[in-house]
């Protein structure tokens, strides 16, 4: 342990990261101080089948979950999305800066305790042109950077030829629930059996549910017996 203290320490005195929020040095080899760690906000009540935030005095399942489940067995996000994570997963994905995966996976190891029950962890598909422009897809890389941080992940396949968006879909930030929904459909194509597989989809960010809802769908069709969402965050409620 002190030797990795002194390592730490000098690779920071000859190449000192820079807090991304308050760009302060951050006195770690991420790029995020201490003082900014403690700005994120993490999803500690949510709704136990879709991780929506919840009111401090609510529990158990949300209004719509209560109504109907939905295809996905459960969500793992263990923070909310607001400003200061935006600005974080921002510059990863559209700033096009792969190396922030590093950080965002420690954020999510700090948070998280993942199940050990998972057969598979299936990154959500990019159509050919988004990947093609971006560079890379988000979700793999953070799914490959979780498995890697966790020892009891470490012999579950991640796969990246299972589950194909076969058609481009408008950006769903831009849509109402009803409208993403709608953009989703068929949009998602599965290759081979799942019979009985516990499945991990990875992603960045939950709003609707709608991405989750339309690839577990898909996925049960062919065979899946669970699908879990594990990803950053999940967005409050429209006016919460």
């Amino acid at each position: 342990m002190k030797v990795n203290s002194v390592a730490t320490a000098l690779l920071d005195a000859v190449f000192p990261q820079y807090c991304l929020l308050c760009q302060l040095r951050s006195q770690s080899p991420l790029p995020l101080c201490a003082d900014c760690f403690t700005r994120l906000q993490g999803n500690d009540r949510a709704c136990e089948r879709c991780a929506l935030p919840l009111a401090a005095t609510a529990g158990g399942l949300c209004s719509q979950c209560s109504e109907q489940l939905p295809a996905i067995d459960r969500v793992i996000a263990p923070l909310v999305y607001e400003p200061h994570l935006a600005l974080l997963i921002s510059r990863w994905k559209f700033q096009r800066e792969p190396r922030l995966t590093r950080l965002l996976a420690a954020l999510w190891q700090a948070w998280v305790t993942p199940p050990t029950d998972r057969d598979l962890l299936l990154p959500v598909p990019l159509h050919w042109r988004r990947l093609l422009w971006r560079g890379f897809n988000q979700a793999a890389l953070l799914g490959l950077e979780i498995r890697a941080r966790q020892p009891q992940l470490a012999s579950l396949p991640l796969r990246t030829d299972i589950l194909r968006r076969r058609r481009a879909t408008p950006p769903q930030a831009s849509l109402s629930a009803r409208q993403r929904a709608s953009n989703l459909a068929a949009a998602f194509q599965v290759r081979g059996d799942l019979g009985g597989l516990r499945i991990a989809l990875i992603d960045d960010v939950m709003t609707t549910g709608a991405t989750a809802e339309a690839i577990a769908t898909v996925l049960k069709g062919a065979g899946a017996a669970d699908v879990q969402l594990w990803c950053l965050a999940r967005t409050p409620a429209p006016g919460s």
